[in-house]
């Protein structure tokens, strides 16, 4: 299939062509190098077959379950069949020029998605990172009109669920009925991530009702004590106090800090940016970033009741990443080379998590001690979801030094999904039980954010660095790129 670079999209697909002087690659970035090209269209045929077997068994469902060759509703986002996948992949198909597919897609958004009658009682975290997020990047890359009232139209209903004593929103609400789930603890990386998506909506509607809800949150997270200069995993949304002494840069915690440093990228948000390295330093501090006994790899612990815990899950390889990117941004700062030094080495060791499976794919959760070095420990931690956060950081740590090595290591990460995850021609992907086992089960779930991040990663990776530019473009904690203000014309 044929790509384009944006300066011959179709006015109809794009229309911020006619209008922006400022080239901005959205589509196209082949890179020269064939073996480079090879990859990425192995990638892209991964998409084809994941897109279409989702179409063909499973369409307007959130999901596809490709071993039952069926469709998949309920856990995050309730009753409600909203074709989850469609909306989480509309940019990565319109990033990998597949215009057919892409315009199927706009057509279900257009014509069978509405979010006014569903009577569900969704995630608000899941709902903003992965409709409002892909309905705002399907805007900025395209200028269709559609998605930004789309993403007005949700993130409306959202609304309601932040009317609380303190103005943290209920973690699960129905937006028919505007009744939450009763309970009033909350999860740190779940309203802390709002910032990006809500900013820009803001933005590009004129409506302030988005940017004020999610400046509230911030005033608290700024004021809030902090025992140790760390954050907690768990606030009560009644009180706005702490009601968990527990402490990641994985799960429950990974992408409040994400988006600290990836606000101050999207607005130079300075308040951000000092909160961001607050929040570094306190790991430092805590002595929560460690290194192996066996053969000093780098890992980020967790803590537990101000005791550290030698475990890393696989979300919170993306930190890697994040370190990485905050040098970036911030060359000059009194963190930087820290943090790129951090950055490096614990991209290294997620992917010695990868390496050491027999699968060549990383597990669920890893462990450290005498006798454990970036291996699971429990049958419980074992498993592969098709998850991209290791993948996210190889991007990134490319993207910035340019060295091949997370190409290959993108390389191996991809033959070795395709080896273990597809399941079976005409069945799409799966994820598996067991990452070090010879013959692993799998577990006949598609997530949707294996088309709109797992292989959006490693599309990005085996292109040319033109194509969304990490110096224009923000990525959310779904891998749907925002524009960044200053730097990108289509903001």
């Amino acid at each position: 299939m044929a790509v384009t670079v944006i300066e011959a999209v179709p006015a109809a697909l794009n229309k911020h062509v006619a209008t922006k002087e400022r080239k901005v690659l959205v589509q196209g970035g082949e890179d020269p190098d064939p073996e480079m090209k090879r990859r990425r269209d192995f990638v892209q045929l991964m998409m084809q077959d994941a897109w279409d077997d989702y179409v063909r068994y499973a369409w307007g469902n959130n999901e596809l379950k490709p071993i039952s060759r069926t469709g998949q509703t309920g856990g995050i986002f309730g009753t409600a069949k909203i074709g989850a996948t469609i909306v989480d992949s509309l940019d990565t198909l319109y990033i990998m020029g597949m215009e057919e597919e892409y315009q199927k897609a706009r057509e279900f958004v257009a014509t069978n998605l509405t979010f006014a009658d569903v009577d569900a009682t969704i995630s608000i975290f899941e709902t903003n990172i992965r409709f409002v997020g892909g309905f705002l990047a399907a805007y900025a890359l395209t200028g269709d009109d559609l998605y930004r009232e789309k993403a007005l139209e949700i993130g409306s209903l959202l609304l309601p669920a932040f009317d609380t004593p303190t103005g943290l929103p209920w973690s699960y609400f129905n937006i028919k009925t505007l009744e939450p789930n009763p309970n009033p603890q909350a999860v740190l990386a779940e309203f802390g991530t709002l910032h990006l998506e809500f900013t820009y909506l803001s933005e590009i509607t004129g409506d302030n009702r988005f940017k004020e809800t999610v400046d509230r949150i911030r005033e608290i997270m700024k004021t809030i004590v902090k025992p140790n200069g760390l954050y907690w995993n768990f606030i009560n949304i009644m009180t706005g106090n702490w009601t968990t002494n527990h402490v990641s840069i994985g799960a429950l915690g990974d992408s409040y800090y994400e988006y600290l440093i990836k606000a101050y990228i999207q607005l130079g948000d300075q308040e951000a940016k000092e909160m961001y390295d607050a929040a570094m330093d306190a790991f430092e501090d805590n002595d929560l970033i460690k290194t192996s006994v066996q053969n000093r790899l780098l890992y980020i612990a967790e803590s537990r009741d101000d005791s550290p815990q030698n475990v890393v899950g696989h979300l919170a390889c993306f930190a890697g990443g994040m370190f990485a990117l905050g040098a970036h941004v911030d060359p000059n700062g009194r963190n930087a080379e820290r943090d790129a030094e951090i950055g490096r080495n614990f991209t290294n060791t997620c992917h010695e998590s990868y390496i050491r499976s027999n699968t060549r794919i990383g597990p669920e959760v890893f462990r450290f001690s005498d006798n454990l070095e970036a291996e699971s420990e429990f049958d419980n931690e074992k498993a592969y979801i098709l998850r991209p956060e290791v993948l996210e950081s190889y991007f990134i740590l490319y993207r910035i030094t340019g060295d091949r090595k997370y190409r290959d290591w993108a390389w191996d990460a991809a033959q070795a999904i395709q080896n273990n995850c597809k399941a079976g021609p005409g069945r799409g992907y799966s994820g598996l039980r067991n990452v070090y086992s010879l013959s692993p089960q799998q577990d006949d779930v598609q997530q949707t954010f294996f088309l709109a991040e797992t292989l959006k990663y490693l599309y990005l990776i085996f292109s040319t660095d033109d194509l969304i530019d990490i110096n224009q473009w923000v990525f959310n904690t779904e891998c749907h790129p925002l524009p960044i203000k200053g730097s990108n014309p289509f903001y």
